[in-house]
């Protein structure tokens, strides 16, 4: 493993941790703090709710928690298995981003409630989208950091420059 794979795996690992541990503190908070009781931050804008799914995204597929259980186990297996092949910082932290998130929500499904069966905590309710978190928001800014680095050329690379052509005689 050369420097450059050392630093984006490093970047990986922070951000995974960081991203983890802002999501579980801010669960806990929300679980002790908010039922029954939420906050308006911005009245209309920004309220925290607590509330719980056992769905996906928009609380898609409820009656198959152990699904999402799966997915995420899965995508956090790839991210740890592929972590070192990385050379860049931003797709480490893309990466590291959407494996805390990922392991967020695991951590609530298979040690919340039932076990494996269990439901996330959400507590962000912006109104105009569906109640979420911070690992539902961590997966998809990684997401979107990895869509924009794959979209951008890397450094020291040129573009294909089509073949100049004759000029018709």
């Amino acid at each position: 493993m050369d420097a450059r794979q050392s630093r984006a795996a490093r970047t990986l690992f922070v951000v995974a941790v960081v991203a983890y541990g802002l999501d579980r503190i801010t669960k806990i908070w929300a679980e002790a703090t908010l039922p029954g009781s939420p906050i308006d931050v911005v009245p209309g804008v920004l309220t925290l709710r607590f509330t719980t799914n056992s769905g996906g995204a928009f609380s898609i597929g409820q009656s198959a928690p152990w699904f999402f259980v799966g997915v995420s186990a899965v995508v956090v297996v790839i991210i740890l298995a592929t972590s070192f092949r990385h050379t860049r910082r931003i797709v480490g932290a893309g990466l590291g981003l959407v494996l805390g998130g990922a392991l967020g929500n695991l951590t609530d499904r298979a040690f919340r409630d039932e076990g494996f069966r269990g439901r996330v905590v959400d507590f962000i309710d912006l109104h105009v989208w569906p109640i979420f978190n911070l690992a539902d928001a961590a997966i998809v800014i990684g997401a979107i950091v990895l869509a924009w680095v794959g979209t951008r050329e890397r450094p020291g690379e040129r573009k294909e420059q089509p073949e100049p052509t004759a000029a018709p005689r």
